[in-house]
């Protein structure tokens, strides 16, 4: 249903599954009083403001080339994803100091389940989004996208937790579960934070394709370059949705212009076939520039 939705459209619904999802936990959280079921809603507030820079991010980086920007502006959904892991690290530590407060004046565990089964149905609404967002992600490679499914697949065992530990205190009585869990959905939430930072900022410093990525070229390199002498020095870079590969191929020094040319639109062809979002780029040299190792095409 949602493969056909736009990477803008999925933006959108994020801000409004984020919407629902905390009124859920804010309700939860009113009808028990739980320090837990607080710090579980907390996230869900880091989600909305998190959804809604993906937003605008999605949306900028969507823009064609221009004269400031000839490579694009596909990097803007890193800034977002970078943005979205501060604003989970501050959501922790404010929930850190409320769990530590709450541990000096433990409360009676009188929460009953109409809270528990809200806080529920927020959680498996969080479920089924995060799914469509890590689908969605890997497809259109939208590294907002993606960074928003992982965080909500985070807040999902967050909830997991929180609602097994709570069953547990009212069984038991043993009201100090509560603030200890709020402690762990802290820790949890850091560390999410720090991925999500991390892995968006290798993303700002260029880092080359994935691995499967790179053997699918080089295959294609191999199977479409024949009459070329050898291929080197490839160079791969992901940038949100573009993917550029520049790389050089050495050819006959006597081998015409419109030859070598026409192996060279060989490639780029097969390449964007199969990987449309490519932008190539080919050095054409004479055979001394042979290297001692590269892809030998067939």
């Amino acid at each position: 249903m949602f493969q056909r939705f736009s990477a803008t459209q999925l933006a959108t619904g994020s801000i409004l599954i984020a919407l629902a999802v905390t009124g859920l936990k804010v309700a939860a959280w009113m009808l028990t009083g739980s320090v837990a079921l607080l710090s579980d809603a907390l996230e869900s507030f880091v989600n909305i403001g998190g959804a809604v820079i993906a937003w605008f991010a999605v949306r900028y980086a969507q823009r064609p080339a221009d004269d400031g920007h000839p490579y694009g502006h596909h990097k803007a959904e890193y800034f977002s994803a970078v943005a979205e892991g501060i604003m989970i690290v501050i959501a922790a530590v404010v929930i850190l100091h409320e769990a530590v407060n709450a541990l000096g004046r433990p409360a009676a565990a009188d929460w009953g389940t109409a809270g528990l089964l809200v806080n529920a149905l927020a959680m498996v609404l969080n479920l089924a989004w995060a799914r469509v967002l890590l689908t969605a992600g890997g497809r259109l490679k939208s590294p907002a996208l993606s960074a928003g499914g992982r965080h909500l697949m985070s807040d999902v065992w967050t909830s997991a937790g929180v609602l097994a530990g709570l069953v547990l205190a009212l069984a038991s009585g043993w009201t100090v579960l509560d603030p200890l869990l709020a402690l762990l959905v802290a820790v949890n939430i850091l560390r999410e934070g720090w991925l999500v930072i991390a892995s968006s900022v290798n993303g700002l410093m260029d880092t080359a394709a994935p691995e499967a990525e790179r053997r699918k070229i080089e295959e294609i390199i191999h199977r479409m370059g024949s009459g070329a002498l050898q291929v080197h020095d490839l160079k791969t870079r992901r940038a949100g949705q573009a993917l550029f590969i520049e790389f050089h191929m050495v050819v006959d020094g006597a081998m015409t212009v419109r030859a070598s040319h026409g192996i060279c639109d060989l490639i780029e062809i097969a390449l964007r076939d199969a990987l449309p979002e490519a932008q190539v780029v080919i050095h054409v040299e004479p055979e001394h520039k042979l290297e001692p190792a590269g892809i030998k095409p067939r």
